[in-house]
């Protein structure tokens, strides 16, 4: 199974692969950042924040693309909504390193730690998968394993809010807290919106 390439239109396989590694480079340093000292916080933050700034740029080259071009390898629609969703994970992975570092939370606790790991492998699990986009022969397994994985930060956000709210915690690390738990939380719920789009382009083009 694959897609019928006329030359020159696989660039946009290779920005959807540039995309993944940008993904990939940022959920890393979100881990970095989160085992680093505190004193080492802003520092990781301008990395992300270049990372997503790189990210960018490849969205609009592709949009640029996208206006130019008269045949594609899949609906155009298609190739925008993969691209904008792929640029929203690595949009949420910059808001969550600025969230730790506005809110002076200082050390990463052990929920923020393990949400942080989960992101950094649907990171690598997004990579894998728009990297096999023009061949995806055996991407449903890919799949399966991002929604194990999201699936995993929804009861590691269940446990961090139930600890937060059970703790008699007072009301400004309740509101730290929860923000940051909120914003990594919906960084790998766009990484399942990324496997879904990915998975109903395969399924149209199978």
């Amino acid at each position: 199974m694959g897609f019928s390439l006329l030359p020159k239109e696989d660039e946009y396989f290779t920005f959807f692969s540039q995309m993944g590694q940008k993904i990939e480079e940022a959920s890393r340093l979100l881990v970095a950042m989160c085992e680093a000292e505190p004193s080492q916080h802003d520092a990781f933050t301008k990395q992300i924040k270049d990372v997503e700034h790189e990210c960018d740029a490849i969205t609009h080259q592709m949009t640029n693309k996208l206006n130019k071009s008269f045949i594609t390898p899949f609906d155009r629609e298609d190739i925008y909504t993969l691209a904008v969703a792929l640029d929203d994970v690595c949009d949420y992975i910059d808001a969550g390193a600025r969230a730790i570092v506005m809110y002076g939370i200082g050390v990463a606790n052990k929920h923020t730690m393990d949400l942080a790991r989960v992101i950094e492998q649907l990171g690598t699990q997004i990579g894998n998968a728009v990297s096999m986009l023009n061949k995806p022969n055996n991407i449903n397994a890919i799949f399966v394993e991002i929604h194990r994985l999201e699936n995993e930060a929804d009861e590691i956000y269940f446990r961090a809010m139930k600890e937060l709210f059970s703790n008699g915690s007072d009301a400004l690390s309740v509101i730290r807290w929860k923000e940051i738990y909120g914003i990594l939380e919906d960084a790998t719920d766009r990484c399942e919106s990324v496997a879904n789009i990915i998975e109903s382009i395969v399924l149209k083009h199978g």
